[in-house]
């Protein structure tokens, strides 16, 4: 069949005047601090084409080389301080990849200039911090936003998508399993393990590196709501490599009709990130970042079971930097439950506060 040149030209000027015109700008984002290793995630996706890392801000200049030779940037993008990059450069969003401490002088620094921030999980060190955070994102009207890795798994979105159409009836209990064998045993560089079994730092060890995840689905799940109680107990099962922190925890959340295991832990044997949802009616599992369960039941222990092995998520909702462009775009609108939302991980922060606060009395703690 043949197409008339005049014909596509019309086409492309047609799509060309109701495509946004934002579409085609790159987002210029700086990044801050190298020290956690989930940074080689933005390098990746930066050859997407989406939005350019136009400035990095280290300390180590040591660390910044090994990455640059890794990542083929320039040490020209290397600054010592915030302050000595937004001198130099123009600077739309940032991406903070240093300790959770520090997340507070980022958007300190990046607030004011009306900069938009996005953190690593969690979004703060304790809710003195978080607090500061979230008057200073308010006030200068900046998108904050936390990232977890398990917000861009498709499995996680049918479990949500499978709770929200009734197909398992109301939630009664979830189990959210996350952790690996233990920072020291999997030989991570040591700019991040120092400041990982850092209570200064971290805030804590597996409780807050791996409990904060269930802690963030739960919220999503319960769209907003805040448990009544945080019970908690943490461990030192490997005290010759974690001798400041703990590296195994559960945290039981309580709510009016439900509730939640969740289970952080350094000493699983084999990483995993998982879920399960068990409902009045049935059950999702989502095992890992694509496979996905759904039960139904039948009669006393008998049930039909659907499995799929799922595919990524459409753009932009399948990476954290292309989903924060298209925040700040105005291309998304963030719910205050999002996974990704301020508001989510305001009460993270609480729970993962209440939760060190349980292990340590022994006690039970009430949330307001």
């Amino acid at each position: 069949m043949r197409v008339s040149f005049g014909k596509v030209i019309g086409t492309v000027l047609m799509a060309l005047s109701v495509a946004p015109v934002h579409a085609a700008e790159k987002l210029k984002i700086g990044v801050v601090g190298l020290t956690h290793t989930h940074v080689h995630w933005i390098f990746d996706s930066e050859k997407q084409g989406e939005f350019e890392i136009v400035a990095i801000v280290e300390e180590n200049k040591d660390l910044a080389q090994r990455y640059a030779r890794q990542h083929n940037y320039s040490m020209d993008k290397v600054y010592d301080s915030m302050d000595a990059m937004f001198a130099a450069e123009d600077i739309e969003a940032i991406t903070a990849f240093g300790t959770i401490y520090e997340h507070l002088e980022v958007v300190q620094k990046a607030a004011p200039k009306g900069v938009h921030v996005m953190v690593e999980k969690p979004l703060a060190i304790n809710m003195e911090h978080a607090l500061q955070m979230q008057e200073l994102a308010e006030q200068h009207n900046i998108h904050l936003l936390t990232n977890y890795e398990t917000t861009w798994y498709p499995s996680n979105h049918s479990a949500y998508e499978a709770v929200k159409s009734g197909e398992i009836g109301d939630i009664r209990k979830v189990i959210v399993r996350d952790g690996h064998k233990g920072p020291a045993k999997l030989g991570i560089n040591s700019e991040f393990l120092d400041w990982l079994v850092d209570p200064e730092q971290n805030g804590g060890g597996a409780i807050v590196d791996f409990g904060c995840y269930g802690a963030n689905l739960m919220t999503w799940l319960m769209e907003g709501k805040k448990p009544g109680s945080v019970t908690a107990f943490t461990q030192q099962l490997q005290r010759e490599n974690n001798p400041k922190v703990d590296d195994e925890a559960i945290i039981i959340l309580g709510y009016d009709n439900a509730n939640a295991i969740v289970q952080g832990s350094w000493n699983w044997p084999i990483g995993r990130k998982d879920m399960e949802i068990y409902g009045e009616t049935g059950a999702v599992y989502a095992d890992n970042r694509y496979d996905y369960r759904l039960r139904h039941a039948e009669g006393y222990d008998d049930f039909t079971e659907t499995k799929q092995t799922l595919p990524e998520r459409k753009a932009p909702y399948h990476d954290p930097f292309h989903y924060f462009k298209a925040v700040i775009n105005g291309d998304i609108s963030v719910a205050p439950h999002d996974l990704s939302a301020l508001q989510n991980n305001m009460i993270v922060v609480e729970i993962l506060d209440a939760a060190r606060k349980s292990a340590k009395t022994g006690k039970t703690v009430q949330l307001k």
